[in-house]
């Protein structure tokens, strides 16, 4: 199965700014098959290594940390001569192993002209709490669920992928291949981007069979809570993970305590919500009213909304019905837009945009995203199917001024003075001028 992460990886291997490399993602997102892929088809040889499944190789790393001597050794262990720059090395679910984790500092200082990947499932819950972490001396690159865009080339569908990356203005899409995009994207709301469903979808076009894979997963996620957080929080990391779309479903998605239980704090669930958000389970979105840069030092920590890492994981735990690809736009407008506007966090996440925010303003207005570049910040309201409205994004213009106003609803290309309609399945071209 292609995805965008080839050319990161392939790049990642020319730069003369080079280290060893940590790919982050949450379970089954589908890093190990990328790094053996890449190795397979862009180096001579490649030695894989999972810490979780064999318990011996934590001991190598205990007994030294020179990456000479832990070369030799592995070599032996795996019976394969590691070559540098032919040979890529990959340590998967190398949070299992501090020390293999440390190492990777001694690899950059003292044997970088070996191709070093590690890779693990909680490594953004492990790395926050070890101290050895070989900060500055390691590359980082993000693995997420297939956006639309890589769901269209996993579908056979690439020339369409290839006329949406080759737009640059804002002139209407043909309607015919309007409405095919339209129905790909109802597809992709509800078989999402996890690789496993995504590849039982193309094998099988049963969509029965993908919410039984989407139901493995989310379970997996769940024996996940109970084998590595930490014993005190489970209960409270189960809790919230449960009553993710249950939150999407108000009017206001903002994140409400007081819903999970009417004596709920903010600070019983922090850690909670702060482990699902290492895991890379959960995306979060600040409230900013006063939408200045850089908007990180304008949010409010209290007040956000929590996303799925997917859609269609999301479209899983509500256990939405498989009819509603057919009845009409009702995928779209499912609880109150929460499908929609999770996809647009999904894809904003997934194109760089690394932390999400939106506005309000005393509550008779709200942006859904607020997206931050080099010189301007600007607004964009997401609308559940062909709404024509934009009072809040009229609002928001009249007050801050920028230079374009967005929206993203199932209509088609639109440009009407400095109010852009993106269609949804275009979203990850956001930014684009006419």
């Amino acid at each position: 199965m292609k995805r965008d992460i080839y050319a990161k990886l392939e790049k990642w291997k020319g730069s003369p700014r080079r280290k060893p490399l940590v790919l982050n993602g949450a379970r089954q997102v589908g890093k190990t098959y990328a790094l053996k892929h890449f190795g397979k088809t862009s180096y001579n040889n490649v030695v894989y290594l999972n810490f979780e499944k064999d318990e011996k190789l934590d001991a190598f790393f205990t007994d030294t940390l020179d990456p000479k001597q832990l070369i030799k050794i592995l070599g032996i262990h795996t019976e394969t001569i590691i070559e540098p720059g032919n040979t890529l090395l990959i340590f998967d679910e190398v949070q299992e192993s501090a020390k293999a984790l440390n190492s990777l500092k001694y690899f950059c200082e003292e044997a970088n002209e070996y191709h070093l990947v590690a890779a693990g499932s909680l490594l953004g819950v492990k790395t926050k709490q070890e101290k050895g972490f070989p900060v500055g001396k390691v590359n980082f690159l993000d693995l997420y669920p297939l956006t639309f865009f890589e769901f269209l080339s996993a579908t056979g569908n690439e020339q369409s992928r290839s006329f949406l990356e080759n737009i640059h203005a804002f002139d209407p899409i043909p309607e015919p291949l309007h409405q095919k995009l339209v129905l790909f994207l109802k597809y992709y709301l509800f078989v999402g981007g996890m690789p496993e469903a995504v590849a039982e979808y193309i094998k099988h076009d049963n969509f029965t069979i993908v919410r039984d894979v989407q139901m493995e997963i989310l379970n997996a996620y769940e024996r996940d809570f109970s084998k590595h957080a930490p014993p005190h929080d489970i209960m409270k990391i189960t809790t919230v993970w449960k009553q993710i779309h249950r939150q999407l479903a108000k009017e206001n998605k903002k994140f409400i305590f007081s819903a999970i239980r009417k004596s709920a704090r903010g600070r019983d669930y922090e850690d909670a919500i702060q482990w699902l958000v290492d895991a890379g389970l959960i995306y979060k979105s600040y409230l900013v009213e006063t939408p200045k840069f850089p908007l990180s030092a304008y949010a409010d920590s209290n007040a956000f909304k929590i996303f799925s890492l997917d859609v269609g994981l999301l479209g899983a735990q509500s256990n939405l019905s498989p009819h509603a690809i057919i009845d009409g736009n009702t995928l779209f407008t499912e609880f109150k837009g929460a499908m929609t506007e999770n996809f647009i966090a999904q894809e904003l996440i997934a194109s760089l945009h690394r932390e999400l925010y939106y506005w309000t303003s005393s509550g008779t207005a709200e942006i859904d995203f607020l997206i931050q570049d080099d010189h301007e910040i600007y607004p964009l309201e997401v609308k559940a199917g062909e709404n024509q409205k934009k009072k809040s994004l009229l609002v928001y213009g009249e007050k801050y001024a920028p230079s374009a106003l967005s929206r993203a609803t199932l209509m088609n290309l639109k440009h009407d003075g400095n109010i852009y309609n993106y269609p949804l399945y275009l979203l990850s071209r956001f930014g684009m001028k006419p």
